[in-house]
C-alpha cells in the first residue's frame, strides 16, 4: 500500500545481509552509503502548465513554500510571464524541481507540438491549472500528455476568490459552492470528450485548504518509491497528516542508518566508529529539521500566513537541535545517550575476534537507532505544535477551518482502506 512507504527493497536486504554474514564489511558499508546517496541523487521533475493568468507562478511558489516576494520565487503578473521552460529547484531540497512552462490557449495551440517545444521526457508528470472553465486546449494537452504515458493532473486554482465573491449571496454554503465548481469543470472536460476526468480545487494562498491534501495524496501514490519519498520531504508542512506523513517515513529510513553504524563500529579503529556516527545524525538531524519546516524562513512564512508572531511558534518547540545541529552538539547528546564508558566498551570488544565485532556492532547499530528515533519524535512533535499554535489564530476568523482538516485527513483515510481513487 503506498502509504507504507517501502523505500527499502527485499534484494538490497539481502544483499547486506549476505554481506554481513560473509564478513565482507566493506561491501556492506558500500551497499549501505550507495543507498544513502541513492536518495540524495533522485530528481523530481515536475511540469505546471495551463492558461496565461491563470495562476501557474504562484502555484510554482507556493509549493516550494514560498511567496511571490521571495528570493528565488518565480515572477507573477496579470500577463504571461513564462515565455521558456523555467525551472524552479526547492530551496530545501534542490533535487525537488519545478518547471514553470509557457501558457497555452492561444487559437492555434497545437499540444503536440507544445509538448516536444518543452521536452515533455524531463518531467514526471504534468499539472494543468485554470483559474475559469477547462477548454478544448486543456483537452488537448491531457489527451497528448496521456498518449505519451505521462501523468497529469487538473487543477482548478483560485477558489479563494470564488468564495469570497459567492459568500456575499444569502443563503451561502460553501461545501455546496465548492460541489458546483468542481462538477461544472468536469462537465466542461466530458464535453471534450475526456474520460473520467478528476479536477482538483486549489488556492495557491491557503494550501492547507480545499483540495491540495487530495492532489498530493494522488500523485504521491502514483510516484515509484524513491521519488515519493522526496515528493513528501519537499511539500509544505502544512497540515497535521503531512506532518505525521513525513515522520512515517523518515522513520522507515532510521534502520538502515544504524545498519551502516554497526557495520563501521565492527571494524577496530580507533574514532572510526564515531566520526563515521556523528556524520550520519549531522546529515540526518538537518534532514528532519528541514522537512519540517522549523528553520527561521518557514516559520516567517507560516507567521506571515497566520498572524502568529514567530517567537510564539518557537516557544512550543522543546527539542534540543531547535536552536543548533552542528557536530559539537550532536557529539555532546550522543556520548549523553550512549555514555562514554558504553562507547569505550563497544571500541575494547570490536578487537575481539568474530563474537566482539558483533557485540561492538549491536551496542552502535542500538544507539543511533535509539538516538535518531528520539530526535525524528521529538522534531516531529516540535512541528506538529506549531501546526497547531499557528491554527489557533484561525480559529476565530476560520471556525471551519479545524473541521475542514479533520475532514480531508478522515477521507484520505477511508480513501485508501477501501483502496479507492480519490
Amino acid at each position: 500500500m503506498a502509504e507504507d512507504y517501502y523505500i527499502i527493497h527485499e534484494n538490497e536486504m539481502r544483499e547486506i545481509k549476505e554481506a554481513l554474514e560473509n564478513k565482507k564489511w566493506s561491501a556492506a558499508v558500500t551497499k549501505i552509503q550507495d543507498y544513502c546517496e541513492q536518495i540524495n541523487r533522485v530528481e523530481l521533475n515536475i511540469a505546471i502548465t495551463g492558461e496565461t493568468g491563470s495562476g501557474k507562478s504562484t502555484f510554482v511558489n507556493a509549493i516550494r513554500g514560498l511567496e511571490d516576494e521571495d528570493e528565488g520565487a518565480a515572477p507573477t503578473g496579470v500577463v504571461e510571464t513564462t515565455m521558456e521552460p523555467t525551472m524552479y529547484p526547492h530551496p530545501k531540497f534542490p533535487n525537488v524541481k519545478m518547471w514553470d512552462l509557457p501558457g497555452i490557449g492561444s487559437p492555434n495551440f497545437k499540444a503536440e507540438e507544445y509538448l516536444q517545444k518543452v521536452e515533455f521526457q524531463r518531467y514526471d508528470f504534468f499539472i494543468i491549472i485554470i483559474s475559469d472553465r477547462f477548454k478544448i486546449s486543456n483537452v488537448q494537452l491531457a489527451t497528448e500528455i496521456q498518449r505519451m504515458k505521462k501523468k497529469f493532473y487538473f487543477v482548478r486554482s483560485k477558489i479563494d476568490r470564488d468564495i469570497q465573491s459567492e459568500q456575499r449571496k444569502k443563503g451561502f454554503d460553501k461545501e455546496k459552492t465548492l460541489n458546483l465548481i468542481r462538477q461544472d469543470c468536469i462537465k466542461g472536460l466530458q464535453q471534450h470528450e475526456l474520460a473520467s476526468p478528476w479536477v482538483f480545487l486549489i488556492s495557491s494562498f491557503h494550501l492547507d485548504l480545499y483540495d491540495f491534501p487530495q492532489l498530493e495524496d494522488n500523485i504521491e501514490q502514483q510516484l515509484p518509491d524513491l521519488k515519493r519519498h522526496v515528493l513528501l520531504l519537499s511539500l509544505p508542512n502544512i497540515t497535521l497528516d503531512i506532518n505525521q506523513r513525513k515522520k512515517k517515513t523518515l522513520q522507515a529510513h532510521i534502520w538502515k542508518l544504524a545498519l551502516l553504524s554497526a557495520t563501521v563500529a565492527a571494524v577496530p579503529i580507533p574514532g572510526l566508529s564515531m566520526a563515521v556516527d556523528v556524520t550520519i545524525l549531522v546529515i540526518e538531524l538537518i534532514k528532519y529539521y528541514k522537512a519540517f519546516d522549523l528553520d527561521d524562513k518557514s516559520l516567517e512564512t507560516l507567521s506571515n500566513k497566520t498572524n502568529v508572531p514567530v517567537k510564539e511558534l518557537k516557544a512550543v518547540q522543546k527539542s534540543p537541535f531547535n536552536k543548533e545541529i552542528s557536530a559539537n552538539v550532536v557529539i555532546k547528546l550522543l556520548t549523553k545517550c550512549a555514555g562514554a564508558g558504553l562507547m569505550l566498551l563497544e571500541y575494547w570488544v570490536s578487537t575481539i575476534p568474530v563474537l566482539g565485532s558483533m557485540a561492538a556492532g549491536g551496542i552502535s547499530f542500538a544507539t543511533i537507532h535509539r538516538m535518531l528515533t528520539t530526535s525524528l519524535n521529538e522534531l516531529a512533535d516540535d512541528a506538529h505544535n506549531v501546526l497547531i499554535t499557528a491554527l489557533q489564530q484561525h480559529i476565530v476568523t476560520q471556525p471551519g477551518l479545524i473541521f475542514h482538516q479533520f475532514n480531508c485527513f478522515w477521507q484520505l483515510r477511508v480513501s485508501r482502506f477501501h483502496g479507492d481513487p480519490l
